[in-house]
């Protein structure tokens, strides 16, 4: 068994292991949060150009250079959930850092964020353009 790495490494292409040592795919995508070191889950590309699956963070069971072990079985693995792109964000920063218009810029921000881009609400797959995208990322991520 070799020395485990953070998830900040993982890098499409890698290879992904059922729990059994079977191959399931390789990633496709890491979903998470860098600057907050938060790891959501993996994007897993089942096929060359098919939608890829979705393992949450919580199903990973170890992460090891260029190989992450999941903690499903072979079975589990092939029933995951397709991958849904998160929807993206928008932030709005006020104008003026003083007093009330701080307060104002707070909710600001908020309505913004709820009415022009609620995020994680609008979810979609990825469309055969992007598929190719990411086959090729992949491919160069070996």
């Amino acid at each position: 068994m070799s020395d485990p790495v953070s998830w900040l490494e993982v890098r499409p292409g890698w290879r992904v292991l059922a729990a059994d040592g079977t191959h399931v795919g390789d990633v496709d995508e890491v979903v998470g949060d860098e600057r907050r070191d938060i790891f959501d889950g993996l994007s897993i590309a089942t096929s060359a150009l098919g939608q890829p699956s979705y393992a949450a963070a919580d199903q990973v069971e170890r992460i090891e250079e260029g190989v992450v072990h999941l903690s499903l079985s072979r079975e589990q693995a092939a029933g995951l959930s397709e991958y849904l792109q998160p929807a993206s964000s928008l932030e709005i920063e006020p104008d003026d850092h003083r007093g009330a218009g701080e307060a104002i810029g707070a909710e600001t921000r908020e309505v913004a964020g709820h009415v022009l881009e609620p995020t994680g609400r609008r979810e979609h797959e990825m469309n055969f353009f992007q598929r190719v995208a990411h086959y090729f990322r992949r491919m160069r991520g070996r």
